[in-house]
């Protein structure tokens, strides 16, 4: 049975309605990051928030927007673009990623470290629980930050506590203008060296990412600014290559879907994620094969391997197997060590869900 509710009042009562006959229930968007963490199972009824894709309101000059959970990263975008205004999550799958995907999965891209993740844009929430309620936190206003911690322990949950139906948002200006920096290494320890010269002097950049490929490393550095605070990043790295205008977004787009274009070429493809220190980071993409991609400023790297065959988890940081096809993630541990805090992790599943039926098993086979 799938269910599709085209407002947050029947979302709740879907799942009220599903909970009251104890029906495991899959909670979905799009579904474009299916492949994505576990998988669920034993679904008796399927909930997708497709339906819910309205913006509800949007004030340019509070830098402000709420959305309902089903707008896709996309939608939101090209309204925002009309006023100069951007939410510089950056998740992949962004033509078809919903915003309630993109929170409960929290994922972010290569902005990460300059503007932070959902939780630093999120000011308020509404979501719907299993009693069948509707629950808000937060507000329409940056000051106001009542409740923002019920609203916190949404985003990454991927589901498994209630269904995100609408999200306030802070938002950003656009800057003035960017102009990307790509410097070329063989070897990583120059490509980190460069990296800290980066992190370490006064202009802090946009983005800052490291590709790894089988010729060796690029560091991508993206300023964002007036032209003057761009001719200074120019002056301070001399020798990089300067990318502008078309082919500047044309690069980023790349790195912002890397995942995706390489699971679609490769069907048994496996994605690791890797948490680590920035000392750290040198040692997890040696250990990584080619292709590999780093958040150099964020402390965040991406393993890709083209099957399961050749799968492996560096020793270095928290790993987890991000994306892998479904006979992967039934057969595997996807999160070997989950940390100290997953205690606390269980008890508030058992909170909102005490009976186990949404999204079992979809947070890396864990919860």
């Amino acid at each position: 049975m799938v269910g599709s509710p085209g407002s947050p009042q029947e979302l709740a009562s879907c799942l009220g309605e599903a909970s009251s006959k104890r029906q495991p229930i899959c909670l979905c968007g799009n579904s474009s990051k299916v492949r994505m963490g576990g998988p669920v199972s034993n679904v008796d009824r399927t909930i997708t928030t497709a339906c819910l894709n309205r913006i509800l309101e949007y004030d340019p000059r509070d830098l402000v927007i709420s959305a309902e959970a089903g707008t896709t990263y996309r939608e939101l975008s090209v309204i925002l673009s009309q006023h100069r205004q951007m939410l510089p999550l950056d998740p992949p799958f962004s033509e078809r990623a919903t915003i309630g995907g993109i929170l409960a999965a929290n994922t972010s891209g290569p902005r990460r470290r300059f503007y932070g993740t959902a939780r630093d844009m999120v000011i308020g929430m509404t979501f719907a629980t299993l009693e069948g309620k509707l629950v808000r936190t937060g507000g329409m206003v940056v000051k106001n930050v009542a409740g923002l911690d019920m609203a916190k322990l949404m985003i990454g949950s991927f589901g498994t506590l209630a269904a995100i139906a609408i999200v306030n948002f802070r938002v950003h200006p656009l800057p003035e203008r960017t102009r990307t920096f790509v410097q070329h290494f063989e070897l990583i320890g120059e490509t980190i060296a460069a990296r800290n010269r980066v992190l370490q002097g006064q202009l802090q950049p946009v983005a800052i990412d490291i590709l790894k490929s089988s010729s060796g490393y690029q560091l991508l550095v993206q300023a964002g600014g007036s032209e003057r605070v761009l001719d200074r990043y120019s002056r301070e790295l001399p020798r990089a290559e300067i990318v502008e205008g078309e082919p500047e977004n044309e690069l980023w787009d790349g790195m912002r879907e890397f995942t995706p274009r390489f699971l679609a070429e490769h069907e048994s493809g496996v994605v690791v994620r890797v948490s680590c220190t920035l000392m750290e980071m040198s040692q997890v993409l040696e250990a990584l094969p080619a292709p590999a991609v780093a958040r150099a400023g964020s402390g965040v790297c991406y393993g890709y391997f083209p099957d399961a065959a050749g799968v492996f988890l560096p020793p270095i940081g928290t790993c987890v197997i991000e994306y892998a096809p479904q006979s992967f993630r039934e057969s595997r541990t996807l999160w070997a060590q989950p940390g100290a805090d997953f205690e606390m992790m269980k008890a508030i599943k058992q909170m909102f869900d005490p009976e186990n039926l949404l999204n079992r098993g979809r947070l890396y086979g864990r919860i």
